[in-house]
Formats: C-alpha cells, structure tokens, sequence
C-alpha cells in the first residue's frame, strides 16, 4: 500500500450516524472499484474504509458510520474536522481489500450491502456506469429504519436511468408510507431467490451480518468463489 496525503474538501453529515468525507489526493494513484484506504491516525492505527467513489473520479468520497461520542468512527471524523478547519491534510494508506469489481465477469452481479456498507458497492455501481456495462445487476440495501437509508436518493437514480440495474430497499421497521420491502435483509434475499448458483456476489457490512449470509448462501448453492466481501479476510 501506498501512504499519500490529502486534503479534507468537506465533512458533511448524512444525518444523525453517518457522515461523508470528501479527500482531495496530492498524489493521483490506482484502485479498483470496491477496495479501501486506511486512514492513518498514528504509526500503528491505521483505520480501514471503503472507497465510495469510482476509480475515474478526481476525489475520494468516504461513508462514516459514527453515531457514538469518541468511538472508533467517531475520532476519524474529528480528525477530519480538525485538518480541514486548520488547512491541514491528512495521510491515507492505498489501496487495500481484495474483494473489488471483476469487470471482466459477464455472470449475473448481486450487490449487497447493510447500512454503511453502501460505499463498497457505490464504488461498484459507479465504475459499472463509467465503463458502460449492461451486466444484469440487482441491488439490495438493507437498513434498521428509512433515516438509515442516508443515500436511497441515488440508488434510485440508478435504477430509473439504467434497465440492468434493479434497486431493492430494505428495511426492518419500516412506516405505512413505505414502498420498499420490510424484512430482514438476508431473509428478504432468502425469499426472493430460489438458487443463488451462477451469481457474482458482492457484500459489505457488519461482520456479524457478512459471516451469517456466507452461511445461509452456501445452502442457496452459492458458488463460493464468486462470493466476494473483504469481512472474509478477517472471520472464519
């Protein structure tokens, strides 16, 4: 990995839990869709997170879940704030994760993510556009409540725009007014399919929720591996 540093263009929040960053690299380098940077916080804390952003893009746009007060999201948002309100910048580790886009794949792509696991397949979806694929691609998102959908807005722009892309929102507690699926997110996708034998399957989110689709795919005929999540370098 590379260490690059850059300026922090803007920290902005999502709503009360997640935030997005926008870093400005001094120094341009390559990574595929899907992968992470490291944000480096000290000589042995470098913290991961998902590029939310295309490889073709001039900035790297980050989703920071931080809801708790000096939690371990929490002080990498601070430290943003701080650079940018004194024009410093800040030094991230590039790039990293194995579980990015194989572009060159014609087989049927499954994306999944839970909450802020979003920004891995953002990256995703975005590259897929960029390079004009037509892969049939469906999309489910699952979140705890509508105000945890921080970015439905443009998931839904890319379902309307490209017939290949099919977007389904989930979620677990869910009002009158809601026009998406209310369910769990891994027992909606259990629903939904009768065999998941010859999809590419892309996952990002919770460790907890990652390891129990890896269980219950493997029952669907998942072929495992075309299964890709960067939580698998780290649960067994």
């Amino acid at each position: 990995m590379n260490t690059i540093s850059c300026k922090i263009e803007t920290v902005s929040p999502f709503n009360d839990a997640v935030y997005q960053i926008i870093l400005k690299p001094e120094t341009a380098f390559d990574f595929n869709a899907g992968q992470y940077l490291c944000v480096v916080m000290g000589e042995k804390d470098k913290r991961p997170f998902s590029i939310a952003s295309a490889p073709d893009s001039e900035h790297i746009e980050l989703h920071i879940g931080a809801a708790v007060s000096e939690s371990y999201p929490m002080q990498v948002v601070e430290r943003m704030k701080d650079c940018m309100a004194n024009d410093g910048s800040i030094e991230i580790e590039v790039p990293g994760g194995e579980a990015h886009l194989r572009h060159e794949s014609k087989r049927p792509r499954l994306l999944i993510a839970g909450g802020t696991g979003f920004s891995y397949i953002k990256s995703i979806v975005e590259h897929q556009i960029a390079l004009g694929q037509k892969v049939e691609t469906t999309l489910y998102w699952g979140c705890r409540n509508a105000d945890a959908m921080y970015y439905q807005s443009i998931a839904q722009e890319w379902h309307e725009a490209h017939p290949w892309l099919h977007f389904v929102p989930v979620l677990e507690e869910a009002g009158g007014d809601w026009k998406g699926k209310k369910a769990n997110l891994l027992a909606q996708i259990k629903a939904d399919f009768v065999s998941l034998n010859g999809y590419d399957i892309y996952i990002a989110g919770r460790f907890d929720m990652v390891g129990a689709a890896r269980e219950q795919f493997r029952e669907m005929g998942i072929d495992e591996p075309h299964l890709y999540g960067d939580a698998f370098a780290f649960i067994k």
